[in-house]
């Protein structure tokens, strides 16, 4: 059964697809839940046996790009305290909990060849008390954390990715997927490419825009298609779970009544949403077309010998479409949009100058805590 999954800020549900909804109650198949991230909670950063991420890398190398220069050295200290977290979520009523794994505790080099004991001791200990509590495990395998050592070669602009980190789901599902029923390949892609590879500020913080993250989210989509397969085809029939792919995406609305607003808000939702749904979810697969278009006529002008946006071939196409059991959806915002009908040339290429759009949050919206979130 093909399922809807909704992850909205730290609150994540999961909904049938099928019947109508009511809107006054949540339909009975309703479950509610709440989620986080290994690095952002568990610390323990270089404690039995753990390996260095890039996370760990970038607040230590710099702390003047944190606010109040913290670093996830401590976090939450979950990796101690994981059981006095279960107990606070039995006493909330939840009824499922979306965490991730980190990487580098299961494979310190990010190689597959050296498992950390630990790390499988860890997230066996969480796993058996959330089930003993009845609180489902929803687990992420990938959640912006990856290992040191496979950053130095490329990270996700390396191809070789793909393969690494099949290798790396594969331990996984052989230690924790005789329980854990539900999986998540990636949670929100668009911000290990687009904000670190293309961006300064996640990291690795390559500041690579219109090159290094489409390189980036290439290669991401063919390791969950190929995570996808070995799961659908070695562990799907004895162990009966469902994975798929969390994809962010703010809600974008044209910033004036314009045409050429209201088909920039529309493009632009295809540049961050539809980069990485469309080859997956799209009955055709592949990117979405306009990608496909203007990013080759700008390359051109560029004076670039060929689109700075990977191709698929049409057996990739082929294998990575309907690599899904459910959708993972985060949002969190929503951003006006403005039409740029031809950026001048000059300057680095940017996934900004390919959309022709500009972005920007109306400043009378009540702020929150984190200026971003209006």
């Amino acid at each position: 059964m093909k399922l809807l999954f909704k992850l909205v800020l730290f609150i994540s549900c999961v909904l049938s697809t099928y019947g109508k909804l009511n809107p006054n109650k949540f339909p009975d198949d309703f479950l509610l839940g709440t989620a986080s991230s290994s690095y952002q909670i568990e610390g323990a950063w270089n404690l039995s046996g753990k390996g260095e991420n890039i996370w760990d890398r970038y607040t230590h190398t710099h702390p003047e790009l944190i606010l109040d220069r913290s670093t996830g050295d401590v976090a939450c200290d979950s990796y101690h305290k994981y059981e006095e977290d279960v107990a606070l979520m039995k006493k909330m009523g939840v009824q499922f909990y979306r965490f991730s794994l980190s990487w580098s505790r299961i494979l310190p080099t990010g190689f597959a060849y050296q498992i950390n004991p630990d790390g499988i001791r860890y997230y066996n200990d969480l796993i058996n008390l959330l089930l003993k509590n009845d609180i489902i495990p929803l687990v992420t395998l990938f959640h912006w954390d990856t290992p040191q050592p496979l950053e130095d070669l490329g990270g996700f602009t390396n191809a070789l990715m793909v393969e690494w980190f099949e290798d790396y789901a594969r331990v996984v599902f052989e230690n924790f997927g005789d329980r854990v029923k539900l999986w998540l390949t990636f949670n929100e892609p668009k911000q290990t490419c687009y904000e670190g590879v293309g961006g300064y500020n996640k990291a690795p913080g390559y500041e690579s825009s219109g090159i290094g993250d489409y390189l980036c989210a290439h290669n991401l989509i063919k390791a969950h298609a190929r995570a996808y397969h070995l799961y659908d085809k070695e562990f799907r029939p004895k162990q009966n779970g469902n994975i798929s792919i969390s994809i962010d995406a703010a809600w974008l609305e044209p910033g004036t009544n314009s045409t050429a607003d209201k088909e920039a808000a529309e493009r632009l939702i295809v540049f961050n949403f539809g980069w990485y749904a469309d080859p997956i979810f799209h009955p055709n697969g592949d990117y979405p077309e306009v990608m496909r278009k203007l990013v080759p006529e700008r390359s051109k002008k560029e004076g670039f010998k060929r689109s700075r946006l990977p191709e698929f071939t049409k057996e990739e196409v082929k294998y990575i479409k309907g690599t899904f059991d459910f959708l993972g959806l985060n949002h969190y915002t929503t951003l006006l949009v403005k039409d740029i009908p031809e950026i001048p040339l000059g300057g680095k290429p940017s996934v900004e100058k390919d959309s022709r759009t500009e972005s920007w949050q109306d400043p009378s919206w009540p702020p929150s805590s984190s200026g971003w979130l209006k």
